[in-house]
């Protein structure tokens, strides 16, 4: 796969043009993922999502990253688990999707997501690969912006979910736009 990967890493550290933040409705920081890019990126950051007025769960919004690596951090609010029944699945495969529109209007060439809503939120890691991994690659089959994504694990465990996601239904693809 020449546009996709899945790597174990820290995604505060990420040199993709866009890093993604797995924020709250709020965007005003919170734990794991969004706590890190928040701590990262500085103050700066912060008063900048006060200026945005929240963002809806599975829509995306785009700031500066200020003291990251990354030029951008794209907020997309993950959706709490409720044990599946409460359209989950929709809204998680929104988040990745609004994500790479917004990303794709920007003219961004790379962008690096976390995994979505599995930390404090409660999805379950190999049900969230399932739902980021089509919702992904469906995306990248038909645009051509961003050239290059990636997700970004914090362990090696929510990769090897990934990956063995990945290698049961893309990595025999023979499509050349992913």
């Amino acid at each position: 796969m020449k546009r996709f990967s899945i790597v174990v890493g820290d995604i505060t550290q990420s040199d993709a043009e866009a890093i993604v933040n797995a924020a709250n409705e709020t965007l005003l920081g919170g734990s794991g993922v969004d706590g890190a890019i928040h701590r990262a990126a500085g103050p700066e950051l912060l008063a900048e999502c006060r200026t945005l007025h929240g963002c809806p769960t599975g829509q995306a919004k785009l700031t500066r990253g200020y003291r990251l690596h990354a030029k951008y951090v794209i907020h997309t609010p993950g959706p709490v688990w409720q044990g599946g029944t409460h359209g989950e699945a929709a809204l998680l495969a929104s988040c990745y999707r609004s994500v790479l529109t917004l990303a794709e209007a920007q003219g961004i060439g790379s962008v690096d997501f976390p995994c979505i809503s599995t930390g404090v939120f409660g999805y379950p890691k190999a049900q969230a690969a399932v739902v980021a991994l089509k919702a992904i690659m469906d995306f990248l089959r038909e645009h051509d912006t961003p050239k290059t994504v990636r997700i970004i694990c914090h362990s090696e465990g929510d990769a090897d979910i990934l990956r063995q996601t990945y290698n049961l239904w893309y990595a025999g693809t023979k499509d050349e736009r992913l």
